[in-house]
């Protein structure tokens, strides 16, 4: 079976709904920043840190290109991962992209006791959060399927991607 790579920013989802679908469809699930953290030794904010974001991203690509080359694996992605062409690329080539959207809001609330998003440590979170979802908003709608986790459960998300995988 194809993968499948849920896309999405920071707090969409992406975590807890592909652990939720590779329990019910009996699939694999793999954080995509913990294979990166494994392979480099050292924690994201550690990596935009100490190295920078453009060492990250290089990271990110490769790393992905070696998952792309399993099967029946759920790959939950970093927010930005998509931005680069060539990663939507090898993700459509290997499986099915989903994007999980969210209203800023909602991403502030489910994010905000947490000091892992480096890209958030900034005076106004919520403006960083529209700003950032707007420069990516035109890489998520560029997935086969978009659920808005606004207001579903892990549950409720993971079974609107399984009807929409089989519809």
């Amino acid at each position: 079976m194809k993968n499948i790579y849920l896309l999405g920013f920071m707090g969409s989802g992406k975590t807890s709904v592909g652990k939720r679908l590779a329990e019910k469809k009996n699939m694999t699930f793999i954080d995509l920043d913990e294979k990166i953290e494994e392979s480099e030794g050292m924690s994201i904010a550690e990596i935009f840190a100490g190295k920078g974001e453009e060492y990250f991203r290089d990271v990110e690509k490769k790393v992905l290109k070696e998952l792309s080359a399993m099967d029946s694996c759920i790959v939950a992605t970093g927010g930005g991962a998509v931005m680069d062409p060539e990663n939507l690329q090898t993700m459509k080539n290997s499986g099915v992209t989903v994007s999980l959207l969210a209203s800023p809001e909602i991403v502030h609330e489910r994010v905000k006791n947490s000091n892992l998003r480096p890209l958030l440590n900034v005076e106004n979170p919520i403006d960083e959060i529209k700003k950032l979802m707007f420069e990516r908003a035109a890489f998520y709608i560029k997935s086969d399927i978009i659920v808005d986790t606004s207001d579903l459960s892990v549950d409720e998300a993971a079974d609107e991607i399984i009807g929409e995988l089989n519809g």
